[in-house]
């Protein structure tokens, strides 16, 4: 029997407010808590790293908030062990070229590697192959498209598109003895996968990929066992401070996860743990909080695995999100006024923001199933 290599895998890291504080004071002991000796006893710890790291620089106009971080986070990075950090997400272009290659050159300055990012798609594209005991482990990185994400020449993230993915895939196959194929997608604050993404995520691992991890929802959306390769639709949050989110809500409840790679079986644990709610920083589950979280995420898999109980609720979530969608979509359909408007009498009303909102909405796909789901209605 071949030896055990152990993966950590955690959600987004967003390094603000008070976790800015305990790195400006180099206390970093104090945001990983009990949760430092899961980091560290891996062979190979991987975290999200939701936002450039740069002091200063312009924000890019987007829908949505633009974050970035003080470079001197990559220290708590560093102190804590990890070995890589994804960085597909959609906010690792917030502060556009300047804050990309400010974050890029501090982890090679630090000795920690990342993926899922470049000066162009070529780049961005790349697989990041390790070798772990003896084995090689390849890492495929992407990101549903928003903001972040580049399509051509033009520096940014790796897109999530199942063709590229094909190529990626096959490519990590042929080279590597294990691929884990991490994705930044998802609904945010929904506690589910929509059966889109339960669509596309087995097809990853009938591709080949090992096992398929997931964040940007800011909360645990679940898991299953594919084909006995395990599947994360979103771990949360790992570090990510909110001042109007520190009263037990979703976001402040994230999970971690160590896979056990072997060529004889796949093993994984879940890490559930308290973040950034009262005190900074993270408190692993105690034994009854741990109970409680397992109790939960198994009627979770439950769902996940009944495409009929998974599509009623996702039917339920639309529901919720149909008004303020349907808000955006709305058009003027006054001939009086377009007539005015064809003939530069009045300003055209989608334009600057109104046009990012709509672009978003079109080209992000969990944003997309939603409007999707709206523009069938009564058909």
């Amino acid at each position: 029997m071949s030896e055990d290599i152990k993966i950590f895998i955690s959600g987004d890291f967003a390094p603000t407010l008070r976790i800015s504080e305990l790195i400006t004071s180099g206390e970093y002991a104090k945001i990983y808590n009990n949760m430092l000796p899961v980091i560290q006893d891996a062979d190979f710890s991987i975290t999200n790293l939701e936002l450039p790291l740069i002091d200063n620089g312009t924000p890019i106009a987007k829908t949505g908030p633009n974050l970035k971080a003080s470079p001197e986070s990559i220290k708590a990075l560093k102190f804590a062990g990890f070995n890589l950090v994804t960085l597909a997400n959609n906010h690792i272009m917030d502060y556009g070229d300047e804050g990309l290659f400010s974050t890029m050159q501090l982890c090679k300055d630090n000795g920690i590697d990342y993926v899922g990012v470049g000066e162009n798609l070529k780049e961005a594209s790349k697989i990041k192959y390790i070798n772990c005991k003896g084995k090689k482990i390849a890492f495929v990185n992407v990101a549903e498209n928003e903001w972040s994400t580049t399509d051509g020449e033009e520096a940014g993230a790796n897109p999530l598109n199942e063709i590229n993915q094909y190529y990626q895939i096959l490519e990590a196959k042929k080279k590597a003895d294990y691929v884990l194929l991490i994705v930044h997608g998802g609904h945010e604050t929904y506690g589910l996968p929509s059966p889109r993404m339960k669509k596309i995520y087995h097809y990853f691992v009938d591709l080949g990929v090992d096992a398929v991890v997931g964040h940007h929802t800011h909360c645990f959306s679940g898991h299953e066992v594919y084909k006995g390769k395990p599947i994360i639709y979103s771990l949360g949050n790992f570090i990510f401070d909110k001042r109007n989110k520190r009263n037990n809500t979703s976001w402040n409840i994230g999970c971690a996860i160590t896979i056990l790679l072997n060529e004889d079986k796949f093993n994984f644990q879940l890490y559930p743990f308290y973040q950034c709610n009262e005190k900074a920083g993270i408190q692993l589950f105690n034994a009854i909080e741990f109970d409680l979280f397992m109790k939960n995420a198994i009627e979770k898999t439950v769902i996940i695995e009944s495409d009929e109980l998974l599509e009623a609720e996702y039917k339920i979530f639309l529901k919720k999100q149909k008004k303020m969608y349907a808000s955006f979509l709305e058009p003027i359909n006054n001939k009086y006024i377009l007539a005015a408007m064809n003939r530069g009498l009045l300003p055209l009303f989608i334009k600057g923001k109104q046009k990012r909102l709509l672009l978003n909405i079109i080209r992000g796909e969990a944003h997309r199933d939603i409007v999707m789901s709206i523009l069938k209605e009564e058909i």
